[in-house]
């Protein structure tokens, strides 16, 4: 080919020459996409925890991390604290009676959520007020918004999350100001508990202000019946090992299989004005001795704060649970003091989390328990808030609504988003280049 290329003489040579410049221009132009996969790979962590512990000799499937997370550590005191970015994906490591500070830098043009989801190592012991608290705090210490999240009645490990929040109130006299803020996560553990660290999955989101302020007010009436049982009968679609790689649904019946000690992640997806009701059954099996709070299901909101959970005792025959009824999704529900309502207060990806006891495994095996999901969505999707820009995250898409039928993880999502920009860059990039190159072939020829 090398010889082909020698013979051919004047505009040929020309247009090789052309062709190896614009070839080098695309070497060039993927330099700092290659030089940001190489810092990635010296941050990047793995996609799953450490291996997990074994229950009956079989390995129970642990959190999966999302793969773009970098590695941060939390400061011991608020001025050594290490900023965090907007958009990005941390992890870090948290001690029993732990806290760690990190900082952010607010504006007064956009409300601020920041999330932890705290995951221990299976196999260890939790006891009923184990948890975390995480909140925001100005620079004299005033507590700007927290989350408080524990085991409840669910005692034993499996991932919790929550969130802190900043929101931008004329209103209000404190935590307004532009500036830096600090982060910080607390950990409390009871004197029995597994003192081993709790891994940590971090997110600082932005949502925009409304261009002027809505209703403030909640209804006082709202549709809190029970909804009847979806049609369309029983699907399979297993669930993701974590929030980051959360299998989507739609309104439906969704069938799985669930070990003890795992937890099964899913993600649907709720507009403004629509309404979600969740409930869970553990399938029969061989009949045994009842385990307490053998099921637990968990919701998280949009910005991963959370809402709301059950659990159910399970003794080999099917065993339901529901969580509460919430109110439609509403901008004004974050006016409410109570926790569930007040989560409900942007539209987006809300997260549905099971986690099935190991403690089921002493008393029915290690194998699998058939899991069903009864999810419904009701309500047509309503009008927006008159967001001040993006809404980003907190809305609906068309694309969310076929992530949701096809049964796409938010992983798979994310990259088939991100390849999808890079395909329109690299045809963008590779149209003006052939484009060039017409064009000076035409004058060469036009010359001669």
């Amino acid at each position: 080919m090398s010889t082909q290329a020698g013979r051919r003489t004047g505009n040929g040579r020309r247009a090789g020459a052309l062709i190896a410049a614009a070839a080098a221009m695309g070497a060039v132009t993927a330099l700092p996409v290659q030089a940001r996969a190489a810092e990635a790979a010296t941050t990047v962590l793995p996609a799953r925890a450490p291996a997990a512990e074994e229950a009956g000799g079989a390995a129970v499937p642990g959190y999966a991390f999302d793969d773009a997370a970098r590695r941060i550590k939390g400061a011991a005191s608020s001025l050594d604290a290490k900023p965090l970015t907007t958009g990005l994906t941390y992890r870090d490591t948290l001690g029993k009676n732990g806290k760690v500070y990190y900082r952010v830098d607010l504006d007064a043009r956009r409300n601020s959520y920041v999330s932890v989801v705290a995951v221990p190592k299976p196999g260890g012991k939790v006891d009923y007020g184990d948890g975390f608290k995480v909140g925001i705090q100005d620079n004299s210490g005033t507590d700007c918004g927290y989350q408080q999240v524990d085991f409840a009645s669910g005692q034993y490990p499996r991932p919790l999350a929550a969130y802190a929040r900043r929101i931008v109130d004329p209103d209000s006299s404190s935590c307004q100001k532009q500036g830096a803020y600090y982060v910080l996560v607390e950990r409390d553990s009871a004197e029995a508990s597994t003192p081993d660290d709790w891994e940590l999955e971090i997110r600082y989101v932005t949502e925009p202000l409304l261009k002027q302020p809505g209703p403030s007010a909640l209804p006082e009436a709202w549709p809190s019946g029970t909804p009847a049982p979806p049609a369309g009968g029983q699907q399979k679609r297993q669930g993701g090992a974590g929030f980051h790689g959360a299998v989507s649904l739609r309104e439906g019946e969704w069938r799985a299989d669930i070990r003890p000690g795992q937890t099964l992640f899913y993600r649907v997806p709720v507009d403004w004005g629509q309404q979600l009701f969740a409930s869970a059954e553990l399938g029969s099996g061989t009949e045994g001795d009842s385990v307490s709070n053998a099921l637990t299901l968990s919701l998280d909101n949009p910005a991963l704060g959370f809402v709301d959970m059950n659990t159910v005792r399970y003794d080999g025959k099917p065993a339901t649970l529901a969580l509460d009824p919430l109110r439609p999704v509403a901008h004004e529900n974050r006016t409410s003091y109570d926790e569930a309502t007040s989560g409900m207060r942007f539209a987006g990806w809300y997260y549905l989390s099971a986690t099935l006891s190991p403690e089921v495994a002493a008393e029915y095996g290690d194998g699998p328990v058939p899991l069903t999901l009864r999810v419904n969505v009701e309500g047509n999707p309503g009008r927006p808030p008159a967001y001040d820009g993006d809404p980003g995250m907190f809305s609906v898409t068309a694309d969310d609504r076929e992530a949701a039928a096809s049964g796409a993880s938010g992983a798979a999502a994310t990259t088939d988003g991100t390849m999808k920009v890079v395909a329109a860059a690299g045809i963008g990039t590779g149209t003006v280049l052939l484009l060039g190159l017409g064009a000076w072939t035409l004058l060469a020829r036009r010359r001669t």
